[in-house]
C-alpha cells in the first residue's frame, strides 16, 4: 500500500487504522458519558446475573452494586457534583495552570524556551524530555501539567511536530512510571501494601520503600533511550511535518533581547530566593517544612508540589513581566491567569464526564470483581518463573485499562499474588516490581488514567480534530516497546539473580 506516493509499512497502517477508528468514535466527552452509562448498565446486569468474587484481603464476598436501583439513582443524583469537584486531577491542573498562565502571559516561558533551543544540543532534546519526564514522577503530577505541554512548545520552537514532543514527555512521565533515580511518593505507599500482604505468610516480614530501587535506576536509562528511539524513528516520522502553525518566520524569534535577559535574571533570582527558603525549611531536622514525622518525602513541599508550582511559576512570571513591561499593574497579572483558564474549557467538559464514569465504575464493584477473576486464572497456570512473571505483567497491564489508581489496584492484587509467590519461593519485592511494570506500560493508552483527558486537551491545541484514537495510536509504539524492553530486563535480572533493591532479593524462603 502507499500513501501520498510513499510506501506505508504494516505498523504505520495499523496505527493509522487505530487512529481513524478511535477518532471515528464520538467526541471524547461523549465517549466518557457513554462509558458511564455502560457502567450503570453492566452494574445492573452483573447484579441480576449474580456475579461475585471473594476479596483476597478481607474474605468478603464482593457483588456488583446495581446503580440502576433506587439506591444507585439517589447516589448518582446526590454525588454528581462532588464526583466532578472531587476528581483528583481537576484541582491539581487548575491550580498549577493559574501559576503557569501568569508565567506564560508574561513571556517568561517563551524566553526560557528560546534559551533552551539556543543553548541545548538539538540531538539531545528528545532524550532530555523523556528523561525529565521519568524524573518528574518524584512529584507525580508535575510532569503531566508542566512538562507535557512544555515539550510541545519546545518541539514547535525547533520546527518539529509539537505532538511528537508531547508524546515523548507523556511516555516518560506515565509510561516510565516505574523508573527513577530517586524515590517518590508512590514507593512507600506500594511498599506498605506489599508488607501487609507479605505478613499474611510471614508476620514479621518488612518491605522497604527502596525495595525496587536498583531495578528502577537501571530502567531509567533504558526507558529513556527507548522513548527517544521510538519518538524519533516511529512517532515523529508518522506525524510528518507540522503545518498548523504560523508560516511567517519572525527574524527576532530566535534572539534574546536585552529586556528579556534582564527579565530572565530577575526570574532566576526569584527562583533562588524561593528555593533557598524552601531548603531552609526542609533540610534541617527540625525544619518548619518537614513532615509530621520529620521526613522529607512526607513534607508539605513534596505533598503540596502543585502549590509550589503555582507559587514558583506565578512569582517568577510576575517579576519577569514587570521587568520587561508586560505587567504594568495587578489587572494585567490577573488577566494572564484568566487566559490560562480559557484553554481549560475543553478539559473541564471532559473531566465532568470522565469523573462520573470513574465514580460509577468504582461504586459498581465491577473493577474489583474483574481483577480478582483475572488473578484466579493466572494462579491456575502451572508454568516457570519467567513465563509466570510475564503473565503477571500482562494481567497488571490489562487491569490498568479498567482501574486508574496504582495503589488501588495493588491493594487488590497484592494480597492475592504476594502470598502465592512467597509460597512458591519468590519475594514480595519481586511481585511488586512485576506489578509496577505492568501498571506502567499501559498507563499511556488507558482512558482510565486520571490525566488522560488532560492529554487530549493538550493535543487538541495543535490538532483540533484529535481524539482518543489520536492519543492511543501515537502512544501504542511506546507501550509495546516498553513492555518488550522491561520484560527482557526483568528476565535478565531474574536469571542473573541481581537484587531488586537494598536487601531485596528475588527469592524467598518460608520460615522453618
Amino acid at each position: 500500500m502507499s500513501e501520498n506516493g510513499k510506501k506505508v509499512g504494516f505498523l504505520q497502517r495499523m496505527l493509522n487504522w487505530t487512529e481513524r477508528a478511535g477518532n471515528a468514535l464520538p467526541h471524547p466527552a461523549t465517549l466518557f458519558a457513554l462509558f458511564a452509562l455502560a457502567a450503570l448498565l453492566f452494574s445492573a446486569i452483573g447484579h441480576f446475573m449474580g456475579w461475585e468474587a471473594i476479596h483476597p484481603a478481607t474474605d468478603e464476598v464482593i457483588k456488583p452494586v446495581n446503580l440502576l436501583s433506587e439506591y444507585g439513582i439517589h447516589r448518582i443524583l446526590l454525588e454528581m457534583v462532588t464526583n466532578f469537584t472531587g476528581f483528583a486531577p481537576l484541582g491539581i491542573v487548575l491550580v498549577a495552570m493559574l501559576g503557569i498562565g501568569i508565567a506564560e502571559q508574561s513571556g517568561l516561558i517563551n524566553s526560557v524556551i528560546k534559551v533552551l533551543v539556543l543553548k541545548s544540543p538539538k540531538h539531545l532534546i528528545t532524550f532530555v524530555i523523556v528523561f525529565a519526564g521519568i524524573l518528574s514522577n518524584v512529584a507525580s503530577s508535575v510532569g503531566y501539567v508542566l512538562l507535557v505541554p512544555l515539550a510541545g512548545v519546545i518541539f514547535y520552537a525547533l520546527g518539529r511536530h509539537p505532538i511528537a514532543g508531547m508524546a515523548a514527555a507523556f511516555a516518560g512521565v506515565s509510561g516510565g512510571y516505574s523508573a527513577n533515580l530517586v524515590l517518590g511518593t508512590i514507593d512507600p505507599l506500594l511498599a506498605g501494601l506489599s508488607q501487609e500482604a507479605a505478613r499474611i505468610i510471614d508476620p514479621v516480614y518488612e518491605v522497604n520503600p527502596t525495595a525496587n530501587y536498583y531495578f528502577m535506576v537501571a530502567s531509567t536509562f533504558i526507558i529513556a533511550f527507548a522513548g527517544t528511539f521510538i519518538t524519533e524513528k516511529l512517532v515523529e516520522p508518522r506525524l510528518g511535518k507540522y503545518t498548523g502553525g504560523d508560516s511567517e518566520h519572525d527574524e527576532n524569534h530566535d534572539k534574546i533581547t536585552k529586556k528579556e535577559k534582564k527579565g530572565l535574571i530577575g526570574a532566576f533570582i526569584t527562583l533562588l530566593v524561593i528555593t533557598g527558603a524552601t531548603l531552609a525549611g526542609v533540610l534541617p531536622e527540625n525544619g518548619f517544612l518537614r513532615g509530621e514525622e520529620g521526613g522529607i518525602l512526607g513534607s508539605p513541599v513534596i505533598k503540596g508540589v502543585v502549590a509550589m508550582i503555582f507559587i514558583l511559576a506565578g512569582a517568577m512570571g510576575i517579576v519577569y513581566g514587570i521587568i520587561v513591561g508586560k505587567f504594568k499593574n495587578d489587572a494585567d497579572v490577573m488577566k494572564g491567569a484568566a487566559e490560562s483558564m480559557k484553554t481549560m474549557a475543553t478539559y473541564l467538559v471532559l473531566v465532568f464526564f470522565a469523573a462520573q464514569f470513574v465514580a460509577f465504575f468504582k461504586w459498581s464493584n465491577l473493577g474489583i470483581i474483574i481483577a480478582v477473576k483475572g488473578a484466579g486464572l493466572l494462579m491456575s497456570a502451572d508454568i516457570g518463573l519467567i513465563p509466570l512473571m510475564i503473565l503477571f505483567v500482562i494481567l497488571s497491564a490489562s487491569i490498568n485499562m479498567l482501574m486508574g489508581s496504582a495503589s488501588a489496584k495493588w491493594a487488590i492484587l497484592a494480597p492475592i499474588f504476594i502470598p502465592m509467590f512467597m509460597i512458591m519461593g519468590y519475594s514480595p519485592e519481586l511481585s511488586q516490581m512485576v506489578y509496577r511494570i505492568g501498571d506502567s506500560v499501559t498507563n499511556i493508552i488507558s482512558p482510565m488514567m486520571s490525566f488522560f483527558a488532560l492529554i487530549i486537551a493538550f493535543v487538541q491545541k495543535y490538532d483540533a480534530k484529535a481524539g482518543i484514537g489520536t492519543i492511543v495510536a501515537t502512544m501504542i509504539p511506546y507501550s509495546i516497546a516498553f513492555f518488550i524492553i522491561w520484560v527482557l530486563l526483568l528476565a535478565a535480572w531474574i536469571l542473573l539473580g541481581i537484587p531488586l533493591g537494598p536487601d531485596a532479593g528475588i527469592h524467598y524462603e518460608l520460615p522453618g
